[in-house]
C-alpha cells in the first residue's frame, strides 16, 4: 500500500496551518472535525472508493445535502467522470447521462479552477444546462482538488441542510479537505496505475502462456481477443487479419453477439487501414462520429483503440477494443498498455506460428521416414515372400496346394496394395489428408462397416487425391455409398472389395477414374429392381463415363461387381 508523499503532507499541513491562523473560536472549534475527515478522506488506495468517500466526507463536514466531484479530462476539455453524493437512485436515472463539463458552471469550473461561493446559484449567468430531474440547488461551494500539482478536478457542494447559505468558514474548511483529498487522489491514482499495469502484464503472460500451449491459428486468435476485451474493459475484442485486395477482414471476435461483426471487412481505402497496415495505432474518442471509421459496424461503438499486431517490422494485423456508444474514453495510460500488449500478442502469434511449423516439419519428416521404411522394406519382403510361395506353388504336386499358396499370394498383392495406399496418405498434407477423397472413401467404408457387420478391404490406385477432381470424387463418393447400401440390402454378402483406381483409361483413351465394388453374394436377379444401377449410370453419364455391372469375387463368380468411371 503506497503511503503519502512526506513533501505533499508537509505541505498540505502548512496550508492548513495558514488557513486556521486567525480565525475565530467557531472554526477553530470544527478544526476536530476537519481533522477526523481529513483522516478517513485518507483511508483506502481504491480511486472511485475514495472519490466516494471525499464526496461523503466534505458533505458531513459542512452538512451539505450534495456533494459532487467532477473528473476533469486529460486534454482538459471536459469532465470524465462525475461522482455524487446525497442523490438517489431513482433521481440519477431521471437525469440521464451524467454532466461532462461542455455547459454551464461546470464547463467554466473545468476551464478556469477557482473557488466559487454562491448564495443562490439560479441567480449566477453560469448556471445553466442543468438536466431534467436534477435536484433543485441554490446555494453552492466549488473548490478545485489538484493532485501532485496537477487540477484532478473540482469538489462541488449544494444545499445545507439547515437552508442557510455556505459561509467563509465552510469554503476554508473545504480548502483544506480538498488538500487533503488531493493527495488521497494522487496516491489512489498510482495504486490504480500500478495494478493496471499488472493486469495487463498479467493478460500479456496469459496470452503467451496460451498460444505457447499448442492449440490451431483460430484458437490462437480468439485468445487474443478475449485477453483484449477483457483488460481494456471494452463491449468487444476484435482481431483483424489483412485480405488479398488490401483491407482488413475480422476472423477472431470476443463480444457478446460475434456473428455480428465475424467476417466483416474494412475496405483498403479506409484511412484506418492504411495508418494499421502502416504500423501506427489509431485511438478514436467516438466510432459513431469519427470520419475515418467507414464501415457501418463503427455506429455500434464508442470509444475505440486500433492497434496494429506489429513484431519488428511486420505487421500481422490488427487488433480492436471498443467501448459502448458515450462510454468512458481511454486514458493515455491505457493507451500506451495496449500498444505494449499488441506489441507483445503479435510475438507470441509470431513464436506460436513458428513453434507450430517446427511441431509440422517434425511430423512430416517422422511420415516421411515411415513412408520410405514401408516401401524400401515392408512392401520389398512381402514381394519377396509372393515369389517364393508362387515358385512353391509351381513345384508342388498336390492341388489343395496350389490352391491354398495362390490364395495366398492373392492375399499378399492385396496387402501390398493396402501398404501403398498408406504411403500414399502419409505423402498427403495433413489438410488434404482431412477432406481428400481418400478420407472420403475410408469414411464411407467403415460407416458401412456397422450393418454389415465387416469391415470392406479396399484399394488405392494412382495418385487418388490429387488426380480427382471435387465434382469427380463427390459423385464418386455418392456412387460408392449406393454401391455399399445395395450390398448390404440385397447381397447377402460375407465379402466386399472396394478398389478405386486413377490410373484407368476410357475406351476413347480419355485417363479416367474407375471405382469397382465387387461381393461374393447372391448376386444381381434378373428380374428385381434397377433403380440404384439406373443412378449410378446417370451420374457416370452426366461426367461423360459409363457404370455396369458382372460377376462377383465369390466362389464360380458368384456375387457381384459393380463398376462405375469417370474421365480426370
Amino acid at each position: 500500500m503506497a503511503e503519502p508523499h512526506p513533501k505533499d503532507s508537509l505541505e498540505a499541513a502548512t496550508r492548513a496551518a495558514h488557513g486556521l491562523q486567525g480565525l475565530s473560536t467557531e472554526l477553530t472549534s470544527r478544526v476536530p472535525l476537519l481533522l477526523e475527515a481529513m483522516r478517513a478522506v485518507g483511508t483506502g488506495l481504491e480511486l472511485r472508493a475514495t472519490l466516494d468517500r471525499i464526496c461523503e466526507t466534505a458533505a458531513d463536514l459542512v452538512h451539505a445535502r450534495y456533494a459532487a466531484i467532477g473528473v476533469v479530462d486529460e486534454a482538459g476539455r471536459g469532465l470524465s467522470d462525475f461522482v455524487t453524493f446525497g442523490v438517489p437512485p431513482e433521481e440519477g436515472r431521471e437525469t440521464g447521462r451524467p454532466p461532462d463539463g461542455h455547459a454551464g458552471l461546470l464547463e467554466a469550473l473545468s476551464h478556469d479552477p477557482a473557488l466559487v461561493l454562491l448564495p443562490d446559484l439560479t441567480t449566477d449567468p453560469r448556471a445553466a444546462g442543468f438536466p431534467p430531474g436534477h435536484p433543485t440547488t441554490r446555494t453552492f461551494l466549488g473548490v478545485p482538488v489538484r493532485a501532485r500539482g496537477e487540477v484532478f478536478g473540482n469538489l462541488y457542494l449544494a444545499e445545507k441542510t439547515d437552508g442557510d447559505a455556505f459561509s467563509d468558514y465552510d469554503l476554508q474548511m473545504v480548502r483544506v479537505l480538498a488538500a487533503e483529498a488531493g493527495i488521497a487522489i494522487g496516491n489512489a491514482r498510482l495504486y490504480e496505475a500500478a495494478r493496471q499495469r499488472e493486469r495487463w502484464i498479467d493478460g500479456s503472460v496469459a496470452v503467451t502462456t496460451a498460444l505457447l500451449s499448442g492449440g490451431d491459428a483460430d484458437e490462437a486468435l480468439s485468445v487474443v481477443a478475449e485477453q483484449a476485451r477483457r483488460l481494456a474493459v471494452s463491449t468487444a475484442g476484435i482481431v483483424l487479419l489483412p485480405t488479398g485486395e488490401g483491407g482488413l477482414e475480422i476472423v477472431a471476435v470476443s463480444a457478446d453477439d460475434p456473428t455480428a461483426l465475424l467476417g466483416a471487412v474494412i475496405p483498403p481505402e479506409s484511412p484506418v487501414v492504411r495508418a494499421l497496415l502502416s504500423g501506427e495505432a489509431v485511438f478514436v474518442d467516438d466510432s459513431g462520429s469519427d470520419d475515418r471509421m467507414v464501415t457501418g459496424l463503427a455506429g455500434r461503438f464508442g470509444p475505440n483503440m486500433l492497434l496494429p499486431l506489429r513484431n519488428g517490422g511486420q505487421v500481422l494485423g490488427a487488433l480492436a477494443t471498443p467501448r459502448a456508444p458515450r462510454a468512458r474514453p481511454f486514458t493515455g495510460a491505457e493507451r500506451t498498455l495496449a500498444v505494449q500488449f499488441a506489441s507483445q500478442a503479435a510475438l507470441a502469434l509470431m513464436t506460436a506460428d513458428a513453434q507450430r511449423d517446427r511441431e509440422r516439419l517434425a511430423v512430416y519428416e517422422d511420415r516421411d521416414r515411415i513412408a520410405r521404411d514401408l516401401h524400401d522394406l515392408v512392401i520389398q519382403r512381402l514381394f519377396a515372400t509372393g515369389m517364393m510361395l508362387e515358385s512353391a506353388q509351381r513345384t508342388s504336386g498336390v492341388p489343395e496346394v496350389r490352391t491354398g499358396v495362390g490364395r495366398a499370394v492373392d492375399e499378399l498383392d492385396v496387402t501390398i496394395q493396402e501398404i501403398r495406399t498408406a504411403i500414399f496418405a502419409l505423402q498427403q498434407e495433413p489438410a488434404e489428408t482431412l477432406s481428400g477423397l481418400r478420407i472420403r472413401v475410408l469414411r464411407e467404408i467403415n460407416m458401412a462397416s456397422v450393418p454389415l457387420g465387416f469391415t470392406p478391404s479396399h484399394r488405392f490406385l494412382g495418385a487418388v487425391d490429387t488426380l480427382v477432381g471435387e465434382l469427380t470424387g463427390k459423385n464418386l463418393i455418392a456412387a460408392l455409398r449406393e454401391a455399399l447400401s445395395n450390398a448390404f440390402r440385397h447381397a447377402e454378402a460375407s465379402r466386399i472389395d472396394v478398389v478405386v483406381d486413377a490410373t484407368a483409361t476410357l475406351p476413347d483413351g480419355r485417363d479416367a477414374v474407375r471405382l469397382s465394388v465387387a461381393d461374393d453374394g447372391v448376386g444381381i436377379p434378373a428380374d428385381g429392381r434397377r433403380s440404384g444401377l439406373r443412378n449410378l449410370a446417370r451420374r457416370a453419364e452426366s461426367l461423360g463415363g459409363a457404370s455396369w455391372f458382372g460377376g462377383g469375387i465369390g466362389e464360380d463368380g458368384g456375387g457381384a461387381t459393380v463398376v462405375w468411371e469417370a474421365p480426370l
